[in-house]
């Protein structure tokens, strides 16, 4: 996981830049945290980028999901909903947004209850504001 800082606003939020997310994870050998050790799984469409505003709540929902990184929560092994391939690296139920300057396919912005619904699902796993340290 990477991110950086660049020098366009998304739509909804004109007033500052947009920070954007790269996840990359390379394909690989399960092992015993995962549903089939030893077995092979894929890691189809990385690097995945993923954008929030970059403004004190985006921030906010940044080291959130820092933390759901460095606890191995945002991704994990399964059967991909897109094309039922099995044993593939998927989202693990926190909401990404990866559509930059639309939402044409419901991954995109403008979408003004994105940041509190992401803060939700965070919390659902364990990663709430409470463990921020300012």
């Amino acid at each position: 996981m990477e991110y950086h800082v660049i020098p366009h606003s998304l739509p909804g939020y004109s007033d500052c830049k947009t920070i954007r997310i790269v996840y990359d994870i390379p394909a690989g050998i399960q092992t015993n945290e995962h549903p089939n050790p030893g077995k092979k799984f894929s890691a189809r469409g990385f690097p995945r980028h993923c954008y929030l505003p970059d403004n004190e709540k985006g921030r906010r929902v940044l080291k959130l999901l820092i933390m759901a990184w460095d606890r191995r929560l945002i991704f994990t092994i399964g059967t991909s909903s897109t094309t039922g391939e099995s044993d593939t690296v998927v989202w693990n139920e926190i909401h990404h947004k990866t559509e930059f300057g639309s939402n044409l396919t419901g991954h995109g912005y403008p979408d003004p209850n994105y940041l509190d619904n992401v803060l939700t699902e965070l919390s659902a796993q364990g990663v709430g504001e409470d463990n921020l340290k300012d």
